[in-house]
């Protein structure tokens, strides 16, 4: 007799792949048409699917312990970010980080640590009983932008159609390298609170022991040592990859995932190095398509195996007769062609989706979302006003502050759109999770207990990170929804307004004498146009979409250039 097999990994697959199922059916409809992204949905869906509502799948009961989510919920993070950070340092330009490494200076020196130094006062305020050293460890986990939730808001047709394509590629170059300089931010704090936060009583050294592990182990073994390493193992890489191909070694299908399992490389040697995994992530993308090579090849395959985009190419190349537009079997041509981020993969766009929507589902599932109401940090209506003081002034001043040192930011919209989709994510999870394993490790000098100085950071650290995480992926996800519907319902009321001031001038004009039309042209055109529309000539009045000059045409039947518009 058949019987069920109601298992938690059953019934955890069911729900994802039904769930990507039924987003994908609907998926342009809500990112291009509604502008929400996919992360903000998912989030939702995941709570849906948690123990704090459907209670279909338990994350503690899946994984077995406390520890054990803590540690899936890392290593998932992990996997993201290092997946995600490859494939946005492939996507940016040539030699893109030497080129513009003022404008990334700026954002990662000054910008970043004043980001860092404002979250954490405005924390430090909010919470009471907190230590200043505390609120600097809680501060640096939200300070870096997420490079998964900047991705989304840097793409699509929202993006296209309103983001310069420089102010795109700096946010993904910044989200990409702040995330990995998070870790000077957060050991100099969590240093700090190890010799220096219970006095010195179970840590011997003092301030300048922290300080040289800071320096010496945080700076120089983790940071530079994986910006080294990652270098060396994207340029090593691409090397053998642009060695295989050149000599048929590779397929076509294995070359477009190549970047795939090279960040699972480089994320699992740096993590048994304990050195910078997402850093090193990001330089090794950047490396690997230092000079265009593997970026330019997946468009060249792109363009030639798509029917509709080499229609589109040869129709532009043959009626223009350009000779800046070159043949399509060149390399150099999709550059010219493409300029640059048209034509892209897209299997490195469904990668980013899938990921995206997995993770942040699984945040939703595991995200405590008890702990909002019922904790010893804050009440939820101070943990409101801590998430509105934190997205208005963590970094929206100080883009504004340094916009003359940032050439990308050419105005004071650009500003105020880099200065406030700086968005808290999957990298806050990875910071949190950092931080809390760091914190277990500072016992009392006779057992297991935790140290009387830290006894309240675990949680508070876990619930502001949280909450500071769904905040941004809540506002930054509803934000442009809410101003395109805010634009139209000013559009309609001004429309309507505009019409009862035309009836009401209509009727007016009408009881002086006045014609319509009369009216028309008054109201539209000014007051003058009356006496100057009576005294046109017959000829004048003809429409000016029906006098087309009858210039000479070419052979191909459009005018040409000197004496008429290019297209008939």
């Amino acid at each position: 007799m058949p019987k069920l097999e109601i298992s938690n990994f059953n019934i955890l697959l069911s729900l994802l792949g039904g769930w990507l199922s039924l987003f994908g059916l609907v998926s342009y409809l809500v990112k291009e048409s509604l502008y929400i992204s996919e992360a903000l949905i998912s989030l939702l869906a995941g709570a849906a699917f948690s123990p704090y509502a459907a209670n279909l799948v338990d994350p503690l009961e899946y994984t077995g312990s406390r520890i054990n989510l803590t540690s899936a919920t890392l290593n998932f993070t992990r996997l993201v970010l290092g997946v995600q950070l490859v494939i946005a340092g492939i996507q940016l330009p040539r030699r893109y980080l030497f080129k513009e490494w003022k404008s990334l200076a700026v954002l990662l020196g000054p910008v970043m640590a004043l980001m860092w130094a404002t979250t954490s006062f405005i924390i430090w305020l909010m919470i009471p009983r907190l230590p200043f050293l505390h609120a600097l460890a809680i501060g640096a986990c939200v300070t870096p932008t997420d490079p998964v939730l900047s991705s989304v808001v840097v793409k699509g047709r929202f993006a296209d159609v309103n983001i310069h394509k420089k102010l795109q590629r700096i946010i993904v170059a910044e989200s990409g390298l702040n995330d990995g300089l998070g870790y000077p931010f957060l050991f100099f704090a969590l240093y700090l609170i190890k010799y220096t936060g219970d006095g010195g009583q179970t840590e011997s050294g003092g301030a300048g022991l922290a300080l040289g592990l800071f320096i010496g182990e945080t700076c120089s073994y983790v940071v530079l040592l994986s910006v080294l390493y990652g270098a060396v193992v994207g340029w090593v890489a691409k090397r053998l990859l642009r060695f295989c191909d050149e000599r048929g070694f590779i397929d076509h299908e294995y070359s477009l995932v190549f970047a795939v399992p090279l960040s699972f490389f480089i994320l699992g040697t740096c993590g048994l190095v304990g050195s910078d995994d997402i850093l090193a992530c990001f330089i090794a993308g950047n490396v690997f398509t230092w000079d265009d090579w593997f970026r330019l090849k997946t468009q060249d395959e792109v363009i030639a195996n798509c029917p509709c985009l080499t229609f589109y190419y040869n129709l532009v190349a043959n009626h223009f007769e350009s000779p800046s537009i070159p043949p399509l079997d060149s390399i150099s041509a999709i550059s010219t062609f493409s300029n640059n981020d048209i034509c892209n993969s897209s299997l490195q766009p469904t990668i980013d989706t899938l990921l995206n929507v997995a993770i942040f589902m699984w945040y939703g599932v595991a995200c405590p979302w008890n702990l909002f109401v019922e904790n010893s940090t804050l009440s939820f209506s101070r943990l409101l006003i801590l998430g509105v003081l934190v997205l208005l002034f963590r970094r929206l001043p100080y883009i504004f502050l340094f916009r003359s040192l940032i050439p990308q930011v050419e105005n004071r919209k650009q500003a105020t759109f880099m200065g406030f989709f700086g968005p808290i994510g999957c990298s806050a999870m990875f910071y949190l999770y950092i931080t809390m394993d760091f914190i277990n490790g500072l016992k009392s000098g006779d057992g297991d207990e935790l140290r009387e100085d830290v006894q309240f950071l675990r949680e508070d650290v876990r619930v502001v990170v949280w909450f500071l995480m769904t905040c941004s992926v809540v506002v930054h996800g509803l934000c442009i929804p809410l101003g395109k519907l805010g634009v139209h319902l000013l559009e309609a009321i001004s429309g309507g307004l505009r019409l009862d001031l035309s009836h009401s001038r209509a009727s007016a004009g009408h009881r002086k004498g006045l014609s319509w039309g009369v009216w028309y042209r008054e109201t539209r055109f000014g007051a003058h146009s009356r006496s100057s529309a009576l005294s046109t000539s017959e000829e004048e009045r003809q429409p000016i979409l029906g006098r087309r000059s009858e210039a000479p045409r070419t052979s191909h039947g459009r005018y040409s250039a000197e004496q008429g518009p290019l297209l008939a």
